[in-house]
């Protein structure tokens, strides 16, 4: 796991131009611009290769399809992670379980098609049909949709409605011609997808956009998950701005004044799901006892340079319902040595490790790289692990999907946007539940389902925020999830980028007010 960042760059030095990132010179040249047309190339670790495409309605990638200027929801947050029209114009609650939306009449789909609420309504039925979380959240009984407005009556009460709707997923896409099984989509965005591969995604302004012509030409994404590629890639002028860049790399641009630093704190955390398949770990001594070997602060102070805070909850401390209000397991190595004994683990052998009935309790931990300080995670609770005599076989790998579906794994270790609604339900529906589409670690409490149900059909922001409390320390009661960090996020770019600024939600990127001076 040790990771020799000297060799790993002199070895890319030598390679550079035989490697990934040749071609990039040929879209991104001094100023962005070729031949009259403004190009921006953007070097990114968010984008998921081993799922590759910007459909919506498939998993995540709705993500980069929000993220880069194609698709575009009813509803948006501002700064404030305050909800605001985006294609919707307004909305009325009809009752409890019913509400109104009222479209835009001036928007086109980039295929020159108009969106509708007949358009709208298609769209959310697909994503209703096609989605793994979508069902669950928006809970949608029935859709109705007349001239410019849709009429949308739930299951639950429509407390969190317009929150899930604005989630990517919630993206308005023209599904009239569409491969629904494809990896592209048609939006309303002002970008237009050209090419979609696992690397690269390409994109052209929509010369048809609804609010304002992009100032830029074309869009150039790359995928480039490892650290000293990417700074390297920024470093030499072949990328024009990045997300993911390794903390510890970010120092090297803070106070050049040829690039700078768009900054932002989101509710992105670094956690620990334990996989309740695994016999060992139905023991919670032995999950409080690895909880207890979390270093956090050391991982946020040393690896994270910093750049995010010591975790408790799912939620940072901005939020009424956040680290303050919870309580979790302290960094405590003998506490852990001593919860181990209780469980029945000790070192019968002296090899080091501690066994019970002849077997050494040993942990496969699986990751991915693309988020750069996770193996780092990894690499740190392998070493804290190892002293109270927990083996850790790390598995860092961007195809984690494979080896959740199989079950091969003990601990999944991922990042999560906790609350880009600004709402804590958005994480508990889609983590916590029995029902749950990441609910990694197979986790199961009636309390936590009981408040839930209760958290779904409360509209009292201050009994919300009480239940979301509640939630979460039924969970850290349980040790279900250790939460290491929250993350600060950082977009580094040449100093000619304009318009290009970190969002609390880590949802939008690429917009009309991004250009190349």
């Amino acid at each position: 796991m040790k990771i020799n960042r000297k060799f790993v760059s002199l070895v890319l030095a030598g390679v550079l131009s035989a490697g990934v990132l040749v071609g990039c010179s040929s879209t991104s040249n001094e100023g962005g611009s070729s031949d009259g047309e403004k190009t921006f190339v953007y070097g990114t670790s968010a984008y998921n290769s081993s799922e590759p495409g910007i459909n919506p309605h498939k998993g995540y990638s709705g993500w980069p399809a929000i993220r880069y200027g194609v698709t575009e929801t009813l509803f948006k947050f501002n700064e404030n992670m305050e909800l605001e029209p985006w294609l919707a114009t307004g909305y009325e609650i009809i009752d409890d379980y019913t509400m109104k939306i009222n479209l835009r009449d001036d928007v086109n789909f980039s295929n020159g098609n108009k969106m509708t609420g007949d358009a709208v309504k298609a769209c959310f039925e697909s994503l209703i049909k096609l989605h793994d979380r979508a069902p669950g959240d928006l809970a949608i009984k029935s859709i109705e949709a007349d001239k410019q407005t849709i009429t949308i009556k739930s299951e639950n009460k429509v407390v969190t409605l317009l929150n899930y709707l604005s989630d990517p997923y919630g993206g308005i896409i023209d599904v009239s011609d569409w491969d629904e099984t494809g990896d592209t989509c048609i939006g309303t965005g002002p970008f237009i997808a050209k090419s979609v591969t696992g690397e690269q995604i390409d994109l052209e302004k929509n010369e048809n956009y609804w609010d304002g012509e992009a100032k830029v030409d074309k869009v150039v994404v790359k995928s480039i998950t490892d650290g000293d590629t990417m700074t390297m890639a920024l470093q030499n002028g072949e990328i024009d701005a990045t997300q993911g860049l390794p903390y510890a790399s970010l120092s090297l641009f803070e106070d050049d004044d040829k690039y700078k630093i768009s900054s932002t704190n989101t509710s992105r955390v670094y956690q620990i799901a334990y996989n309740y398949d695994n016999e060992d770990l139905q023991n919670i001594k032995v999950r409080q006892a690895i909880a207890k070997s979390i270093n956090k602060e050391d991982f946020t102070k040393t690896l994270l340079n910093g750049n995010g805070t010591p975790a408790v909850g799912a939620f940072p401390s901005n939020f009424s319902f956040g680290n303050d209000a919870v309580k979790g397991d302290d960094f405590d190595l003998e506490g852990a040595k001593k919860l181990l004994k209780e469980a029945g683990y000790e070192d019968s052998n002296n090899d080091g490790y501690v066994d019970k009935d002849g077997k050494n309790l040993t942990i496969r931990w699986l990751t991915y790289p693309s988020r750069m300080e996770l193996p780092l995670l990894a690499e740190s609770a392998q070493s804290t692990l190892k002293e109270i005599g927990i083996k850790v076989e790390v598995n860092s790998t961007q195809n984690t999907s494979d080896y959740l579906e199989k079950g091969e794994y003990d601990i999944y270790a991922n990042a999560m946007v906790t609350a880009p609604t600004g709402d804590p339900q958005y994480y508990i529906t889609t983590h916590l539940l029995d029902d749950s589409a990441y609910n990694s670690g197979h986790y199961h409490s009636d309390k936590v389902e009981e408040l839930t149900n209760e958290l779904r059909n409360e509209f009292d922001t201050k009994k919300r925020s009480d239940l979301a409390i509640q939630i979460q320390q039924e969970v850290l009661n349980d040790c279900a999830y250790t939460y290491a960090s929250h993350l600060k996020m950082s977009f580094v770019m040449k100093k000619n980028i304009k318009g290009f600024e970190a969002h609390p939600s880590d949802y939008y990127e690429i917009t009309t007010d991004l250009d190349i001076e």
